[in-house]
């Protein structure tokens, strides 16, 4: 049978990890099993000793337990702790280390699409589990500035509080900016009609990145794109911390031209 991996989440109905997984296992010529582990919050922990006692290799962690499980693993990487929020744990002879692949994953989806941040301003709608790996990233990597966009600026984390924040009805007030990512979930499937901001506000903006992958052009994308800003959407940075999470698991280095075969593959496989 090979190695044990999963996804461990709440809800996984229309998750793809499983494809892109598969992808990149048979990529590597190695055999394994990736599945879908739906738990419950008040299952997790028994869920996570259960997976070491099976002998699992490693596991990623999506919504709503990226931060919850934190504290049941025994090691923390450099980026996680730093974040706040892990999504891959590696299990090596008895011992949990968390990561954090998604801060590589979008990372990598930057410099594919040719994004520079470098002394940029960028705008982010939301202030949850999500845009904390993003915000770290373009944190470690030049950004010069960040404005949070939330629905409620005074009730935000207690790790934004230090940078800008302000409403959505504030967006309107802003001058000109860089680059706007949506990490919230509005316009994903099924409520693909969503957008976060009205259509007039993104012209602001020189490009505009959304987090969701399904659909492949949302509402913000499209609307985006007839305004003339470059677009990204969430697949490549799916696809990459994936492929950051086996890297972990077999202690290899996979080379971006594979990377990007992968992504192509699972691009046909999700919206053929």
């Amino acid at each position: 049978m090979g190695n044990l991996y999963g996804l461990i989440g709440e809800k996984l109905g229309h998750s793809f990890s499983p494809q892109i997984h598969n992808i990149i296992l048979e990529k590597l010529s190695l055999k394994g099993l990736y599945n879908l582990f739906e738990i419950k919050q008040e299952d997790l922990k028994q869920a996570v000793e259960g997976l070491k006692a099976l002998g699992a290799k490693g596991v990623n962690v999506t919504i709503p337990y990226k931060v919850p499980i934190m504290q049941y693993v025994d090691e923390l990487s450099h980026e996680s702790k730093k974040i706040g929020a892990i999504n891959t744990i590696a299990f090596n002879d008895g011992i949990l280390k968390g990561y954090n692949t998604d801060y590589y994953g979008f990372g990598a989806s930057l410099k594919y699409a040719d994004i520079n941040i470098s002394d940029k301003t960028a705008v982010i709608l939301g202030t949850g589990g999500s845009s904390k790996a993003v915000v770290h990233y373009l944190l470690d990597n030049g950004i010069k500035d960040i404005i949070y966009v939330s629905r409620d600026p005074k009730k935000v984390l207690e790790d934004v509080r230090g940078f800008n924040i302000i409403s959505y009805d504030e967006i309107a007030d802003l001058r000109s900016s860089d680059i706007i990512i949506n990490c919230t979930p509005c316009g994903m499937y099924p409520k693909v009609e969503q957008c976060p901001i009205n259509k007039s506000l993104l012209s602001k903006f020189s490009t505009a990145v959304d987090l969701i992958y399904n659909p492949e052009t949302t509402v913000f994308l499209k609307e985006a794109e007839e305004l003339g800003l470059k677009t990204l959407n969430g697949l490549y940075m799916l696809v990459a911390q994936a492929v950051a999470a086996q890297e972990i698991w077999q202690n290899i280095k996979i080379p971006k031209v594979e990377v990007e075969d992968i992504y192509n593959k699972i691009k046909q496989i999700i919206y053929r």
